[in-house]
């Protein structure tokens, strides 16, 4: 079980959201890319980068910000004779071009979310260009799709989209409960499980992390097929450990 620190970028700055408000952002550093070295140091094996400003934007927004946290992780895997430390990024990615531009730069995978319901022609060509590196973002409330920053809450089915979207060849799904996200409740693990056993592509759980006892829930049921879990707040407010959390996945994992 992968623990990944999510660095969500507002105006340069890194952030959290309460449920994808805009408005409920805290501010947790100025310096994105010292935050990244900060949860490298603490022992992350992979990265979650999110443009938030771009998820409302619908293009990239905070690109410099990431170019530069991308350049402290190629250092810090080179200083400690690392091999590649995977980073994602989402937020306001609607074409081929920017995948590649993003790609070039360095990130590992890109995740696409709304573009996906939207244009689920893009998704299928995205996968198809870029195999192997492209990861889907369902983010749901009761069941259902929201788009656009979470500010819409879509008709579409999360399982029957998760089906549809593993025939395209994405490499993982990532699946966030809004209602939870940024709460500290507790993650959703009866969903998250349901979805994981109707696809055979890899879930990575998002969204209500607060404590260790969340992460060794996710680790008990880590054989219906969730790969990992995403930390936000819990890890910036202290309530979980980063190392010690990833210490005691790897003890249940058997890692």
């Amino acid at each position: 079980m992968l623990l990944i620190p999510a660095i969500d970028l507002k105006d340069g700055s890194c952030v959290r959201l309460k449920q994808g408000d805009m408005e409920q952002a805290t501010v947790f550093s100025e310096d994105p890319a010292e935050m990244a070295l900060h949860w490298l140091e603490q022992g992350a094996r992979r990265l979650h980068l999110v443009d938030l400003n771009g998820a409302f934007a619908g293009k990239p927004v905070n690109e410099s910000a990431v170019k530069n946290i991308l350049q402290v992780v190629q250092d810090f895997a080179e200083d400690n004779d690392l091999d590649e430390i995977p980073v994602q990024l989402g937020g306001g990615i609607r074409d081929l071009d920017t995948i590649e531009r993003y790609l070039d730069h360095g990130l590992s995978y890109i995740i696409i979310g709304t573009a996906a319901v939207k244009n689920p022609g893009f998704l299928q060509d995205a996968c198809s260009v870029f195999p192997g590196q492209i990861i889907v973002g369902l983010d749901a409330k009761d069941g259902k799709v929201a788009t656009d920053g979470w500010s819409k809450l879509s008709r579409h089915d999360v399982v029957e989209l998760a089906k549809k979207y593993e025939s395209f060849g994405v490499e993982s799904i990532i699946y966030t409960d809004i209602g939870r996200d940024g709460m500290m409740g507790g993650v959703n693990v009866e969903a998250t499980v349901k979805l994981a056993r109707a696809v055979k592509v890899p879930v990575i759980a998002s969204g209500g992390v607060h404590n260790i006892k969340d992460v060794e829930a996710l680790c008990e049921v880590q054989g219906e097929g969730i790969e990992g879990v995403i930390c936000g707040r819990s890890i910036y407010e202290g309530t979980l450990n980063l190392e010690e959390a990833q210490a005691r996945a790897d003890e249940l994992s058997g890692d």
